[in-house]
């Protein structure tokens, strides 16, 4: 009897909703047909109101991306756009990214001063081949291995972004670097790229005769003469001393047994242009399309910035000559920016999906073509620069070496010593000292 009770009254409360349930019908149906009441106790109904009940609000997130590359603002202002809108429309995120651009000089020391104080950008740049082993040691990174841009990385590319078999940032410029030079210019001169010494004195030569500055000195910032550093001992130490990065570290070598790359470097600030503490590498562009100079030592890195002042300016990419052994002159391969999420980042998930989206299937190509970039992944599919294939034809000969692992803190000291040196403040014996223990040092901070 109680049983049956029961079950009377779970049938009548069942018709009772089933009813309710259609007065509410009727009315919904009926109001929606009606026009909105203007009565001060019947509100129109706001516009979030009239949202479908199964569309969720939005999560919010923020992110600080941190890239000291100035130059490509409006290009990654408008690439994060599109990657906002997707995830809005993937994920039904909306996130707001704090975009901080320094300038290069100044970048590393910014990132490295809030990575130490716990103030870390949730994604950051890096040079690949100077920058990933100190900040991984430091446990700054994120493991990325298992993220599906990884997937679409040429394996050389790789390699440069890879550490204990973990990839550690997306790659961007993958670089094959020498000096730039004026194609006019040379062929004007009669002039090709010289691939000795003695041939580049020549050249020097010709082009004083015609009135005609060899090289433009843009050294405002410290990392633009830095580059003659860079290359020089690259050549030197790839061709001439293959064991000196292992002897250094182990206390047994010393800049005096590279002395030979002041030739070089002697040679081109004794044939440049005027007041190069006045010029940055923004107006070295400039100066560089408009034929201040022949050549520069700079990298196709500022390319969007030369044809941004000059768009029909023809600039090739040769090996710059340290020595009289051609051995030595040689294309510099490496990965220089890199995207790295901070392993301490309070929304890795959606910093992940941004560094990803730097390899989206659709949208990455007009990325990287339009900055300039070399085709790093099986996504990219447009057309290479013809700097890019002059510099890759001296690759194909044998005619690189990668780019060199030095300790932290060694190649910025040498960009201040180089400015010094130019002023003749600094002696070449002084630059080998201060080098030799600036290496040393660094050894042994690495050692702790």
């Amino acid at each position: 009897m109680k049983k049956a009770l029961n079950l009377g009254v779970a049938l009548l409360m069942t018709t009772a909703i089933l009813a309710a349930c259609s007065n509410n019908d009727s009315n919904n149906e009926a109001s929606s047909s009606a026009p909105a009441s203007t009565d001060a106790a019947s509100p129109p109904a706001s516009p979030s109101s009239s949202a479908p009940a199964s569309q969720a609000e939005a999560k919010e997130v923020e992110l600080n991306v941190f890239i000291g590359a100035p130059r490509f603002k409006d290009q990654f202002d408008k690439y994060f756009e599109k990657f906002k809108a997707k995830e809005l429309a993937d994920k039904n995120i909306d996130v707001t990214i704090n975009l901080e651009m320094p300038a290069p000089e100044q970048a590393k020391d910014v990132l490295k001063a809030r990575l130490a104080s716990g103030d870390a950008p949730d994604v950051f740049d890096l040079h690949a081949t100077q920058d990933i082993p100190s900040y991984y040691k430091a446990g700054y990174l994120t493991d990325l291995s298992d993220q599906p841009f990884v997937g679409k990385l040429y394996d050389g590319v790789k390699q440069t972004v890879t550490l204990d078999g973990k990839v550690l940032a997306v790659p961007m410029e993958s670089l094959s670097w020498g000096y730039l030079y004026n194609k006019k210019m040379f062929a004007d001169n009669g002039i090709t790229p010289p691939q000795t010494l003695d041939e580049m004195k020549a050249v020097v030569d010709k082009l004083n005769a015609a009135k005609v500055t060899p090289f433009l000195l843009a050294y405002q910032e410290s990392w633009v003469p830095q580059l003659m550093t860079a290359l020089s001992i690259g050549g030197l130490v790839s061709s001439e001393h293959p064991d000196w990065i292992a002897k250094m570290s182990k206390g047994e070598a010393s800049y005096a047994d590279i002395s030979g790359i002041f030739d070089i470097i002697d040679l081109i600030n004794a044939n440049g242009s005027a007041k190069p503490f006045e010029v940055g590498s923004g107006q070295g562009s400039t100066d560089f399309a408009n034929g201040k100079a022949a050549m520069w030592i700079q990298g196709p890195w500022m390319a969007e910035s030369i044809l941004k002042a000059k768009p029909d300016f023809e600039f090739g990419v040769a090996p710059l000559p340290v020595s009289n052994n051609p051995a030595g002159t040689m294309i510099n391969l490496a990965t220089s920016t890199s995207l790295a999420v901070s392993s301490s980042s309070k929304n890795p998930e959606v910093a992940k999906d941004l560094v990803n989206f730097i390899l989206d299937d659709k949208e990455s190509s007009a990325l990287f073509e339009e900055l300039k970039f070399n085709p790093i992944a099986t996504v990219h599919s447009y057309e290479t620069f013809p700097w890019i294939e002059e510099a890759t034809s001296y690759v194909s000969q044998g005619k690189a070496y990668l780019d060199l692992q030095m300790p932290p803190g060694v190649t910025d000291e040498q960009a201040k010593l180089l400015q010094s040196y130019y002023t003749k403040d600094v002696s070449k014996d002084e630059f080998i000292k201060t080098m030799d223990q600036t290496w040393a040092k660094a050894i042994k901070v690495a050692g702790q």
